[in-house]
């Protein structure tokens, strides 16, 4: 998988998983553009690990819709083709039907779908039209195993991952014959600063014990699965769902 040259958009890309994918491109030769919404400290910890010469950081909170699209701008006047999209950025906000008040469930329903889908929309606009102008390009989009197991007391999460899936299908498509390629990966758990709380909590033995591997996974193989879904050897995987959950939930 060489990505020698290309220019390379990650959403979310300060930490976790947007961080792992970051450092993986940047190894394989690409020049990334790294986004962020708010935690600077992060963003550039994370350019600075970068391999090679190039790469940008690009503060923008992605559920803001003309925020986006300045975003955008920005990229133009650095980079004048993009080839890969990642769009990893998303919020995972609690909100128990039954302990939520009113006001806090739609905040919770607004903020959710405003960023992990609506997001993602907005960004694959602008993405697909830079592409289309350069003969096309790769968009990963990053899901959830809880579009399809469900998510009791995080219900927006698992609808909007379970949108960003029927989406990122649709789009294949119709993308597809402008050769811009879609894939989605849809990872359980993650080993991530986020997840750490949880991990190391009461609920970790349980949460491991979901696979029959007895772990979670690494940031650095979610990223690994990204980089296959962006590589030119996957084309006709477009409109894809890779599951990575190590068989914790299984689906045919």
């Amino acid at each position: 998988m060489n990505f020698n040259a290309q220019k390379v958009l990650i959403t979310g890309g300060a930490r976790g998983i947007g961080r792992a994918t970051a450092l993986a491109f940047a190894r394989a030769g690409a020049q990334v553009a790294i986004n962020y919404r708010s935690n600077h400290e992060a963003a550039q910890n994370t350019l600075t690990a970068l391999e090679g010469q190039g790469h940008l950081l690009l503060p923008a909170d992605l559920g803001d819709p003309t925020a986006t699209a300045k975003l955008f701008q920005k990229l133009q006047s650095h980079w004048k083709t993009l080839d890969v999209l990642v769009n990893n950025a998303g919020v995972y906000l609690p909100h128990p039907i039954f302990d939520s008040s009113y006001a806090e469930w739609q905040n919770a329903w607004q903020r959710t779908l405003q960023v992990n889908l609506t997001g993602v929309a907005n960004t694959t606009y602008w993405a697909a039209r830079l592409m289309r102008q350069n003969g096309g390009g790769r968009i990963v989009n990053v899901s959830s195993r809880g579009a399809f197991r469900g998510e009791p007391d995080h219900p927006a999460y698992a609808a909007s991952k379970a949108g960003l899936n029927a989406m990122s299908q649709s789009l294949a498509r119709a993308l597809a014959p402008d050769h811009i390629f879609i894939g989605v990966v849809a990872p359980g758990f993650v080993e991530t600063e986020m997840a750490q709380p949880l991990l190391q909590g009461p609920e970790g033995a349980a949460i491991r014990s979901q696979s029959p591997l007895g772990r979670v996974a690494s940031p650095e193989e979610v990223a690994w699965n990204i980089l296959f879904l962006a590589s030119e050897q996957s084309a006709f995987n477009t409109g894809a769902i890779l599951d990575l959950n190590g068989a914790s939930y299984l689906r045919s």
